[in-house]
């Protein structure tokens, strides 16, 4: 059996709240790549992204997937824009079974609509002019989404999250790994 299952997509589809399920399921260990950074660097996403950039968070991330892609039958929910990363889509590949949850732009829309740790809207807000009704977070969504689209790609399944819920895409997730590990 492949040694672990690791949950990558857009920020909104469910890699957290599948995962933890998921990972009770399994009796694995969870592992949330941004609570990790967080806990190490006593400080929130959203922070490191305003106080150092993007570009640190994606190092830090980068450090934490090496990592805990060493570790054996866990269950990994990733960042929304790790597997963009070619070395990060690498380890993911050589850990275990990577799927991508999905959903549509209005359903991830609906889902994270006043959530203020999501750095990448919030970038996306403070580029645009002082007025914040120019702001539309779900053209910032598609844009995002279709600029991941082929890096989400490279995951050997996808499962859309949309109109299931976290139970159902446990059991598609499991259905698939169990498939996945008989090959």
């Amino acid at each position: 059996m492949p040694d672990n299952i690791i949950l990558t997509g857009f920020m909104g589809t469910g890699k957290t709240q599948v995962g933890r399920r998921l990972a009770r399921r399994l009796g694995w260990p969870f592992v949330d790549t941004d609570l990790v950074i967080e806990r190490e660097l006593n400080i929130s996403i959203r922070q490191l992204f305003a106080e150092k950039g993007e570009a640190c968070f994606r190092q830090q991330e980068r450090s934490v997937i090496a990592r805990v892609c060493q570790y054996q039958r866990h269950v990994i929910a990733t960042g929304g824009g790790a597997i963009v990363d070619p070395a990060n889509a690498q380890q993911f590949k050589n850990s275990g079974l990577v799927v991508c949850l999905t959903s549509a732009p209005e359903v991830i829309f609906a889902r994270v609509q006043g959530n203020t740790d999501r750095p990448l809207l919030q970038a996306e807000k403070s580029k645009g002019s002082h007025d914040d009704s120019s702001f539309e977070p779900l053209t910032t969504i598609r844009t995002l989404m279709a600029s991941r689209a082929d890096a989400y790609a490279r995951a050997q399944i996808a499962i859309d999250t949309s109109q299931q819920s976290v139970e159902q895409v446990v059991a598609a997730v499991l259905s698939v790994y169990r498939d996945y590990a008989r090959a």
